[in-house]
């Protein structure tokens, strides 16, 4: 998927390099300007991990990271461990043992509407859809989960290519 974004741009890149034509002798007429006004500006700083477009950032990991094994095998498709809890501001590295191409990812139905974004920014930009990581294939690979700034609750997740395998688990932040 990314080769082909790449490819689009690359392409887009060329066509604009080309494009154009003849260009007129710049015209060297002299125009007054005007400078007796002034400009005040103001800069504005944002805070870490908040935004000024309302979109939530990714929050930092502020507690323990739990190891999660996504593993496929004679045995079936499964989360190692799939239920768990952890505390608010901890980590989850989901890693690939076996059995891939796995990702993680949450239906948005289960998930409270006031978590929605945050969790959704916590993935990580190596997502391919809202609060669903990009499919990892090789074992060593990994997709970690920030749970800063969520509130206790249960999140269920998944695996999606695994799910009619019953590949999910839920977490519950304390």
């Amino acid at each position: 998927m990314r080769f082909y974004g790449f490819a689009v741009a690359v392409g887009v890149l060329s066509l604009g390099a080309c494009a154009g034509g003849e260009q007129k002798p710049a015209d060297t007429t002299h125009v007054a300007v005007d400078t007796s006004t002034t400009t005040n500006t103001t800069t504005t700083t944002t805070p870490a991990g908040s935004s000024t477009s309302g979109a939530a950032t990714l929050a930092p990991v502020t507690g323990a990271t739990k190891t999660v094994n996504m593993v496929g095998d004679a045995k079936g498709y499964r989360f190692e461990p799939a239920n768990f809890t952890i505390k608010q501001g901890d980590a989850v590295k989901f890693v690939v043992v076996s059995g891939g191409p796995h990702n993680v990812a949450f239906d948005p139905a289960t998930i409270p509407a006031d978590v929605k974004g945050q969790l959704d920014a916590n993935m990580g930009t190596d997502k391919m859809g809202e609060l669903s990581s990009n499919m990892k294939m090789n074992p060593g690979e990994s997709i970690t989960v920030s749970f800063g700034n969520i509130k206790p609750g249960q999140y269920p997740y998944h695996c999606t290519p695994h799910l009619a395998l019953n590949m999910k688990g839920v977490i519950t932040v304390q």
